[in-house]
């Protein structure tokens, strides 16, 4: 398309250059600018962009686009940047929306033919995504996912990066959906993507905001928790519906803010809400341990069983609800998506003939450990032996706290190791003990993580709880000299398959 019609769509002056030209791409990172790209300068954290303009040009940029509120890079500078060439330089008020702008026009638009289903809070983005992803293909809706785990278009599974993207990334992913006749996302929208307008320009079907914790609080990330919280709020400024959990401290709040601004439904357990689960009780069905209920309200109601167990997987489950209900999928479909639903990571059941009930799990906080630990306590007839490590190059207080909380909490630890990075794993392990030791915990330490996962399976006996956590959907271990392929899930499948076999 042209230069100029891309600059149509913003308020923008032309420093230099002729807009009648062709442009191919739209990149924020120098590297990745070629022959037409158009490269929009965004002042980072600690880089800024402007001082990219000049290789940018050089390396075939059709544009460059520069910050109205850039420090330094005068107009004569940038002129002299792209001497030589036939770049043009246009300036804007905000690049990062300017991003967003520019890719939403070069990739045709492709938000404008979506349902987008937006999931923003401090916990339960991913699990929610996940199971909203599953009830709209239950209910014949086919459906792409952006978020922490992966990005999945189609049947392909994309590594993610970032919980959520660049926004030339969220458009160009839009529009591979639309090219294979898919016309519904779900997105775990971030406090750093609103802040950062990487969703600018996407409107919400429907958005939901799940909690707050304290959480990104830091020099990059919020300066404070009102910070944090108003940028979560941003998600309501372009939606059609909202969906809160009325079960939230901040609940009133985010209600009126929405209310200023859209429909409002709401969810909860311990609130009356649209949507309010009722009749809680633990089950175990074949080797998944999960969660029946009841949902009652004026919009739906009806039997439940989630297949992850733990009181805030019913909130994930009302969460995905509220929203399938504003997709206008059917009560069937929910009750049968979210009976057989699997979370990467996520409480992820381990199926096996022992009698054992072994789970995957990203704790890998003091709080997550805790909060896994005693869930899975609930739904345990005898013991729960939990496996961890810590990472290396991380807090060490994360460390002792990890070690405290395994030790008061579970049965039986084994200590093992994560990604060490450039650490020595074994002194990681030590400052775990350090911890552990604080209680009456017991425990023993297998440092090779793979080993760790067999040894607490073959601990345990029928009616036991095995905890793999830490790692959760990772799949990879990282290490001074190297980078592993390493899977918790694939490693417990394995080492079940070798206990049953007898090996």
């Amino acid at each position: 398309m042209l230069l100029s019609d891309i600059l149509n769509e913003l308020e923008c002056r032309v420093i230099t250059g002729d807009p009648a030209c062709e442009v191919t791409s739209v990149e924020f990172d120098s590297r990745r600018v070629t022959s037409g790209s158009v490269f929009v300068c965004i002042i980072g954290f600690s880089v800024d962009g402007h001082s990219f303009a000049g290789s940018a040009a050089k390396s075939g940029a059709s544009c460059v686009i520069v910050d109205s509120e850039r420090e330094g890079f005068e107009d004569s500078e940038l002129i002299e940047a792209v001497r030589g060439t036939s770049c043009v330089v246009a300036e804007t008020k905000d690049t990062k929306k300017a991003l967003a702008v520019a890719a939403a026009a070069i990739d045709g638009h492709p938000e404008r033919g979506m349902n987008v289903y937006g999931i923003t809070g401090t916990k339960g983005k991913t699990t929610s995504t996940f199971m909203l992803k599953k009830i709209l293909e239950t209910s014949g809706k086919r459906s792409g996912l952006i978020g922490t785990v992966c990005n999945i278009i189609g049947d392909e599974k994309i590594e993610a990066k970032h919980t959520t993207p660049e926004s030339s990334h969220i458009f160009g992913m839009m529009r591979s959906l639309r090219e294979k006749d898919i016309d519904n996302l779900v997105m775990e929208v971030s406090s750093q993507g609103l802040k950062l307008d990487r969703v600018y320009g996407i409107r919400y079907h429907a958005a939901a905001f799940t909690n707050l914790y304290e959480d990104h609080i830091g020099k990059n990330e919020h300066p404070d928790m009102q910070d944090y919280f108003n940028c979560k709020l941003k998600i309501f400024d372009s939606c059609d519906t909202a969906i809160v959990n009325a079960d939230c401290e901040q609940a009133d709040e985010v209600i009126r803010y929405a209310s200023d601004r859209c429909e409002v439904l709401t969810y909860g357990i311990e609130s009356d809400a649209d949507f309010k689960a009722e009749n809680l009780k633990l089950e175990r069905r074949g080797h998944v341990t999960g969660t029946g209920f009841n949902v009652t309200g004026k919009y739906l109601s009806g039997e439940f069983f989630v297949a992850i167990p733990g009181r805030f997987n019913v909130a994930n489950a009302l969460c995905a609800i509220a929203l399938a209900y504003c997709a206008g999928c059917g009560t069937e479909d929910m009750v049968r998506a979210l009976s057989g639903i699997s979370v990467p990571g996520r409480m992820q059941p381990i199926e096996n003939n022992l009698g054992l009930n072994i789970l995957i799990d990203y704790a890998h906080n003091a709080a997550a450990l805790e909060n896994a630990v005693k869930t899975l306590r609930e739904c345990t007839e005898g013991r729960v032996i939990t496996v961890f490590g810590c990472g290396g190059d991380r807090s060490k207080t994360r460390r002792f706290e990890m070690g405290e909380v395994s030790g008061n909490l579970s049965d039986y630890t084994v200590i093992t190791s994560d990604n060490p990075r450039t650490e020595d794993p074994m002194a990681i392990i030590e400052n775990i003990i350090t911890g552990i030791n604080k209680t009456d915990g017991k425990y023993e330490v297998e440092a090779d993580r793979a080993s760790a996962i067999k040894r607490s399976i073959s601990l345990a006996k029928p009616g036991d709880t095995v905890l793999i956590a830490g790692k959760g959907h990772e799949d990879y271990q990282i290490f001074a000299d190297r980078t592993i392929h390493f899977d918790d899930a694939e490693q417990a499948l394995k080492a079940v398959k070798e206990i049953q076999d007898g090996v």
